[in-house]
């Protein structure tokens, strides 16, 4: 089983910036992709972005178009930590933000591929 937790939420004003960190934890060698996800008040959770985890994984980062040019996925392996640098931020992207582990060998793993899930850390951004 792979353990994640995040930490970095936070209210923010509108404009401003915010980093997300993800620590991944226990059976880390399975992974091929690490993500972050939201779920706004009343909607549905959705995707934000998507990295390659280890050597073996196929696939590229990939951005959901809403975030694309704002917000920047990285990885640090050594240290088993996944970052989420949110720039420019609107008041649309106030959500509770998921860091979540896909083990499919796919290079386009889908939502349901990402199984091992953290508890969220919450943004709000403040018009």
């Amino acid at each position: 089983q792979v353990q994640l937790v995040e930490s970095g939420g936070g209210l923010v004003q509108a404009g401003g910036s915010l980093r997300l960190s993800c620590a991944a934890s226990g059976r880390t060698f399975n992974l091929r992709h690490l993500g972050w996800f939201r779920q706004a008040p009343g909607k549905e959770r959705e995707f934000v972005a998507r990295l390659p985890w280890s050597r073996v994984s196929r696939g590229d980062t990939y951005y959901s178009d809403s975030v694309k040019g704002r917000f920047t996925i990285s990885k640090d392996n050594g240290k088993n930590m996944v970052y989420l640098q949110m720039n420019s931020l609107k008041p649309e992207d106030t959500a509770l933000y998921y860091c979540a582990g896909s083990s499919s060998e796919s290079p386009y793993p889908r939502t349901i591929d990402f199984r091992s899930w953290g508890q969220g850390t919450l943004v709000t951004v403040s018009s």
